[in-house]
């Protein structure tokens, strides 16, 4: 017996023609997670399996957090599919396990195999509990699930499931850039496009001395968590200042906000192009906020062309504070470290704005000018998933 990793893919079967572009995709972004181990992956259209002399289990974990696997089982390959040989090796494999009820579970890819799944289940279960004193079968509730797979050049048993991250693999989808600040919203709306296939860069309103190096590190940390679901996450910092400051002085109050993010949105879509991303994400999360309205986000999103992707828009709040958990990113949203668009955040910000008199307070000042040289001084930071402390480097 060979102890292996089965990966099952859940989504990815649905492609059908486009199936082999999915699961090579997959294959790669696994072969890229586990670059630092020995692993040699190999895949047909119903499973992927690893092999390694490596330790399986620390591999799976490295595995789990990839995103386009249904489920993952840690496995016993056995190249004769005898029936005889397939009941002695699952009596060896459960000599030291202790429980008191089990049930056996069989699935038959290979259709000219002489009993059907139901009889290998049951000539099974006979089997165990002829040889294990004691036992008993509770098809319901059972202490140990047995979990045997014939298919056609070898047999397979495993005992535990563990379910994976689901969705498709990244990059299968595209590329897009992520609006990342350092709340609680943006990080969880990359990780949803992400979980779609969806290769994110990411960009980031600095405004110094407004704003302080301690929160452009704090994104740089939640840029570091998605990249441990995608392998990597390039990050675009944008001296946000000269801006910022010029809408404060030029335009009134309660449209800061307003103002600042079509700002926001026509350098994001300027980057985004120039990096080949097909949409724009963000975290907006529809009636949260005064820049938030439909009527907000109308005026605010009609200064580009490129889609804009809202994964939570119609999220509950405390939804998103779950997934926020979930994917670890809360302790960090939650350091009281402000970005751009709080700071500036008038008492009483217009929560319908009219785009006509956005357009007017625009043309008080040249804006055009400003927003290219923040284009043109950009900082990209190349955050990887790594073990080291060395997380980014300057490209």
């Amino acid at each position: 017996m060979k102890k292996l990793i089965i990966i099952k893919y859940g989504e990815l079967t649905t492609k059908k023609d486009n199936i082999n572009f999915f699961i090579k995709t997959l294959k790669a972004n696994l072969e890229e997670t586990l670059s630092n181990y020995k692993c040699d992956i190999s895949y047909d259209k119903g499973r992927m399996f690893i092999e390694s002399d490596d330790d399986l289990e620390i591999i799976k974990d490295k595995v789990k957090n990839t995103f386009g696997i249904h489920e993952i089982n840690i496995a016993y390959k056995l190249d004769n599919t005898n029936f005889d040989n397939i009941a002695s090796s699952l009596l060896t494999l459960i000599e030291d396990k202790e429980f008191n009820t089990f049930k056996v579970e069989t699935k038959r890819s290979n259709k000219n195999y002489p009993m059907d799944s139901m009889e290998i289940s049951r000539k099974l279960g006979g089997v165990v509990l002829k040889n294990k004193q004691g036992v008993k079968v509770d098809v319901h509730n059972p202490e140990v699930l047995i979990n045997v797979e014939i298919r056609f050049d070898a047999a397979f048993i495993y005992f535990e499931k563990e379910k994976g991250l689901g969705g498709y693999p990244v990059g299968t989808l595209g590329k897009g850039l992520l609006m990342l600040s350092g709340g609680i919203d943006s990080p969880v709306a990359g990780y949803m496009a992400l979980k779609r296939g969806v290769r994110l860069e990411a960009i980031y309103f600095d405004a110094p001395p407004h704003t302080s190096e301690a929160a452009k590190n704090k994104v740089i940390n939640l840029a570091k968590k998605l990249a441990g679901y995608s392998g990597y996450v390039k990050l675009h910092v944008i001296n946000f200042t000269e801006v910022e400051e010029n809408i404060l002085k030029n335009c009134p109050r309660d449209y800061l906000i307003t103002i600042m993010r079509r700002m926001m949105y026509r350098i994001s879509e300027t980057i985004a192009i120039r990096n080949n991303c097909k949409c724009l994400v963000n975290g907006e999360s529809i009636g949260q906020v005064a820049s938030q309205t439909l009527t907000s986000m109308s005026a605010i999103g009609r200064v580009v062309k490129l889609p804009v992707i809202r994964p939570v828009a119609c999220l509950d709040k405390l939804d998103i504070i779950e997934i926020a958990n979930q994917i670890d990113t809360y302790d960090i949203s939650i350091e009281p470290y402000e970005d751009c668009c709080t700071i500036f955040v008038p008492d009483h910000p217009v929560i319908n704005p009219e785009p006509e008199l956005c357009e007017e307070y625009e043309n008080n000042f040249n804006w055009q000018d400003m927003i290219k040289k923040c284009i043109e001084e950009e900082t990209v930071i190349k955050i990887e998933n790594k073990i080291s402390e060395e997380y980014s480097s300057i490209l």
